[in-house]
Parts: C-alpha cells; sequence; structure tokens
C-alpha cells in the first residue's frame, strides 16, 4: 500500500525557549493553563501535568500586573517553555518579558497604537524571544468587520499582514502566527491564504471548538486538512475540557499522520460478537496503565481471527482473540497463547518490556555513531 507523503511548507525556524518551531523541527504539541495565573500553586501543578503528558510548549495568561508576578514564580518551579498571553495592555508584555517569559502572544489589533506595538516589539528584541500573532474572527478589527460585512479569509489575512508589516517595519521576522476561527472553512482557507504570504512559522488551532467530543472531531477535521497539505508547524487543540486532554488529542492526530511518535498508537477493534473478550473494557484499562508510556511503539488490540492476524503481525505487540485462549505476537511473530482472563497484565508486561528494548537498542545506536 502507497504510504502518505506529505511535504511540509518550508519555513522560517524559530525558538520558543528550548523548543524549535518551523523549518524542519517536529511539529510541536501546545495547551493553555486554564487556572488562575495569579494561583501560583494551582497553575505550576496544571503545567506539571501537562508537561508530563507530553506538552511542549504551553500558554499561561497573564491579563493583570498580580499575574505577572506569579509569572515569575511559576517560571521557578516549571521547565517547560511558557507563551504569555496578553491583551489590551503593552506594558504587561514589557514586564511579563523580563519575567522570563519564552514569547509573547499579543493581538496587535487590541494592543492599540503601531507605538504600542513597537514597543513590544523592541523588548522582544531585547529579550531575545518571539512573538506569536494572534489574529481571531472573533475580534477582527472594526474597519475590517465593515469593509467585509463579516468575517472571511480575505479578511483574516488583510488583519494579519497588516500586523505583520509593522514587524516588518523593524526588521523583526523572529514571530509565528496563528489565524484561528471556529468555523472549520473559514479557519483552514484563511492559513491556506497567509501560507503563501509569509515564510514564519504557522501556529494551527480551531478556536473554540467545543466540549471534548465534538471540539476533537472539529480539531481533527481542520487541523489535519492542513497538516496533510504540508501547512503547520505548532499546533493546539482548543477544548472545553482538562487541558491534558487538548494533548492527548494533538499528538494523536499527529500519530495518525505519522507526522510524530510519540507513545503508543493503538490500533483496536470497535468489538462485535466474534470478540473473544471484552475489547472495549480491555483498551479503556490498558490506555489507563500505559499513559506514561513516551516511547514510539505500535500495540494491536483485535478480538479475533478475522482481521487479528494481519494486524498483530504488522506493530510491536500485538493480540488476536481466540477461545479459550488468545495469541500474543512479538514483532510479527506468535509469541505465547494466553488466558483471556489475564490480557490486561499480560499485555502490559509485554509493552513495558518492548519499551526498553527499543530504548536500549536507540541508546546503543547513539553511541556507536
Amino acid at each position: 500500500m502507497k504510504k502518505l507523503t506529505i511535504n511540509r511548507r518550508l519555513s522560517k525556524k524559530i525558538n520558543v525557549g528550548s523548543v524549535e518551531v518551523g523549518g524542519d523541527s517536529p511539529i510541536s504539541v501546545q495547551s493553555m493553563t486554564n487556572t488562575n495565573t495569579e494561583d501560583v500553586k494551582a497553575t505550576v501543578s496544571q503545567i506539571h501535568r501537562l508537561e508530563a503528558a507530553g506538552a511542549d510548549i504551553i500558554r499561561v495568561s497573564t491579563p493583570t500586573q498580580k499575574s505577572v508576578e506569579a509569572f515569575k514564580k511559576i517560571k521557578q518551579f516549571t521547565n517547560v517553555p511558557l507563551v504569555a498571553d496578553i491583551h489590551f495592555d503593552y506594558k504587561i508584555a514589557l514586564e511579563v518579558a523580563k519575567a522570563g517569559a519564552d514569547c509573547l502572544r499579543i493581538n496587535p489589533g487590541n494592543i492599540g497604537s503601531e507605538d504600542k506595538v513597537n514597543r513590544v516589539i523592541n523588548s522582544a528584541i531585547e529579550h531575545n524571544i518571539p512573538i506569536r500573532i494572534g489574529v481571531n474572527a472573533g475580534s477582527l478589527e472594526k474597519k475590517l468587520q465593515k469593509k467585509y460585512s463579516e468575517p472571511c479569509p480575505e479578511a483574516l489575512v488583510e488583519s494579519a499582514m497588516n500586523h505583520v508589516e509593522i514587524l516588518q517595519k523593524k526588521n523583526f521576522d523572529n514571530f509565528k502566527l496563528s489565524i484561528k476561527a471556529s468555523d472549520i472553512d473559514l479557519m483552514t482557507e484563511s492559513y491556506r491564504l497567509v501560507a503563501k504570504e509569509i515564510p514564519q512559522p504557522l501556529h494551527l488551532g480551531l478556536t473554540e471548538a467545543g466540549g471534548f467530543r465534538s471540539g476533537t472531531v472539529k480539531s481533527t477535521i481542520a487541523i489535519s486538512q492542513l497538516l496533510k497539505e504540508g501547512i503547520g508547524d505548532t499546533i493546539r487543540v482548543s477544548l472545553a475540557s482538562d487541558p491534558v486532554d487538548e494533548v492527548k488529542v494533538g499528538f494523536d492526530i499527529l500519530k495518525s499522520l505519522k507526522l510524530r511518535k510519540k507513545g503508543i498508537n493503538f490500533i483496536a477493534c470497535p468489538s462485535c460478537s466474534r470478540q473473544n473478550f471484552d475489547v472495549i473494557k480491555t483498551m479503556n484499562e490498558l490506555e489507563k496503565r500505559l499513559d506514561d508510556i513516551k516511547e514510539s511503539i505500535d500495540v494491536a488490540i483485535i478480538g479475533c481471527y478475522v482481521n487479528g492476524p494481519g494486524e498483530s503481525k504488522a506493530v510491536h505487540v500485538g493480540l488476536t482473540g481466540a477461545s479459550p485462549k488468545s495469541l500474543i505476537y512479538i514483532d510479527g511473530l506468535p509469541d505465547e497463547k494466553i488466558n483471556n482472563e489475564d490480557i490486561v497484565d499480560q499485555i502490559e508486561k509485554k509493552v513495558r518490556f518492548k519499551v526498553k528494548e527499543l530504548a536500549s537498542n536507540k541508546e546503543k545506536l547513539i553511541a556507536s555513531s
């Protein structure tokens, strides 16, 4: 079977803290804290959870001076790059840059005059940090609303390019751009247009996508369309849900397109009356138990012999359901038959052993190179 080939748009590479964004760098996954930033303990705790889930970059809202003071403390207790989210008050952007932000997220449309935006640019230059320009259909400038009557791709791109022009006047190219909307077609077409206008990295996201289920579906449709076209250097799945869910869904999108491997790629049948064990219950338990695995590994859990052998032969660890015992495959070869009541324990054991083996092989390869 011919594999999907994605030729990524060649973009400029920038650094958000220790994470490279753009160019040939891996597409990074972002999320945003939803705690009160002034509550340092709660915010640090959530950042640690997001980092454990694999988040590459985390955005933190800094709407007040007190939140800037909190940001300074938060930076001391976290390792992942932090993007400070600023609206309306350019002075907060200046302060949070001094506080150690790894990137400043601004919407120049609500920052105010060009002079104020220039002050932010000067601060970014001084502290050697990038800016993320965030354009949103929900906060389009009044003059563009009047010109176009309603948000449309052309309006969003014009807004974005007006902001880009301010940065370009200062010869500042250390920036990335997002151009978001809650409508799939509006969002995707806007990104397609702006991708032709600038070489900077693009941050993808369908804003205000909805709750966990509906938001996941809509975000996956929108983000995947663009990624398959080679557009996108960093992503955020915006969900009215636990931010950890955003990270997990983000990685699942990248894994499904084979753009990034991190953690277990599960292949599992939806189950039917042919199943020889409870596939759904087994999958739920395995996902919980193996949530800590960060090594890239493929695992197939198939309930019967119709598709079981074929899927199991194509993964690191596979299970084909049978009665009275099911068959485990390792690296495509039959390994051993197990009792169906022991499936979860045995698969967890096999996966963890395989993960150690893969990690050891990787270390040997690095040592020999």
